[in-house]
């Protein structure tokens, strides 16, 4: 049985569990005011974090099953392609209806008790944009441009918005503003992703952005996405806390800082290597943009756990102070 669920988490990619506990602190973090009693805080973020987290393990799941023909060309994904095989495929079918019909009726409970129907609207739009994603006939991945309009969408906007919308209705300027910041630093950090997956997509056909700019250009635009959304971010978070009058709360952010231009360091490092292969076109440099890329899953972790933190100080600041 813990051999079956070590699979499933697999095909599900757990491991984005952590980045979608982010956008859930966010969205809380700005959503949530002093009026709320602990019971009703508590019953939102569970439910909140149990509705992300279920939506975005289906569009994991498409995913793999969507690329699994992909991916057994790609020596990287050897793990993943095992655990679908040892699943099995009908299985993986079976699990996404089971889950959609659940997280249907999670969702329409949800927003009917708390008589907020843009919460189910914000899902439907959500879950349909993750699964054309990755699905055909749509498979908006292979896009061009159409594959990062889905994923701010999809990966940053919807989610915090529901979670925020859950806590409250009152939308706040210095909100919006964080949610365009981690909206850019999203993609920011995604683009190494597509990198990783350059050659295979190129060979493949399918022309995700990084495929349609190329590997120098698409580097050089994560490092402005990163930067941007970093700088919105935080200074969303800076006025905030000086307008609440918790200036020295803001001192977390150099944190936040360090963190970015460490991750900024690193995707200097894959514009290099990528305007060197444009120029050489040689194997051993594609295989050092490989080998760099592969580091992203902990890039976004780094950066996304850091915005978390400072949107935690924010939430006790709100009950505490």
């Amino acid at each position: 049985m813990s051999g079956k669920l070590k699979l499933f988490g697999t095909v599900s990619r757990a491991e984005f569990i952590l980045p979608n506990l982010g956008s859930l602190i966010l969205g809380l973090a700005w959503g949530a005011n002093r009026t709320l009693s602990l019971a009703s805080l508590v019953t939102l973020l569970i439910l909140s974090f149990m509705i992300i987290n279920l939506s975005s393990a289906i569009g994991a799941q498409v995913n793999t099953y969507s690329d699994y023909e992909l991916d057994t060309k790609d020596e990287r994904k050897k793990q993943l392609v095992q655990a679908v095989d040892s699943f099995g495929k009908n299985h993986i079918k079976q699990a996404i209806v089971i889950e959609l019909i659940c997280a249907l009726v999670l969702v329409s409970v949800f927003a009917y008790e708390l008589g907020k129907p843009l919460l189910f609207v914000l899902w439907v739009i959500g879950i349909s944009l993750g699964c054309a994603y990755s699905a055909p006939p749509l498979r908006l991945k292979a896009r061009s441009w159409l594959a990062p309009a889905s994923l701010f969408l999809v990966l940053a906007i919807f989610p915090v918005l529901f979670a925020y919308y859950s806590f409250t209705s009152v939308i706040e300027p210095l909100f919006i503003a964080s949610l365009a910041g981690l909206t850019l630093t999203i993609y920011g950090v995604i683009v190494p992703t597509e990198t990783r997956d350059y050659f295979g997509d190129k060979a493949m056909g399918i022309e995700t952005l990084t495929v349609h700019l190329g590997l120098a250009k698409a580097s050089f635009a994560a490092i402005i996405l990163l930067a941007a959304g970093a700088i919105l971010t935080t200074t969303s978070f800076l006025l905030k806390f000086i307008y609440d009058n918790h200036g020295l709360l803001s001192l977390p952010l150099i944190l936040v800082l360090v963190v970015v231009i460490y991750v900024l360091g690193q995707f200097r490092k894959l514009h290099r290597l990528s305007s060197e292969y444009a120029r050489s076109g040689q194997a051993s440099v594609a295989d050092e943009i490989t080998t760099l890329s592969a580091n992203n899953p902990r890039w976004i972790m780094f950066v996304t756990q850091t915005y978390s933190f400072i949107s935690i100080i924010l939430l006790l600041s709100k009950f505490l102070l």
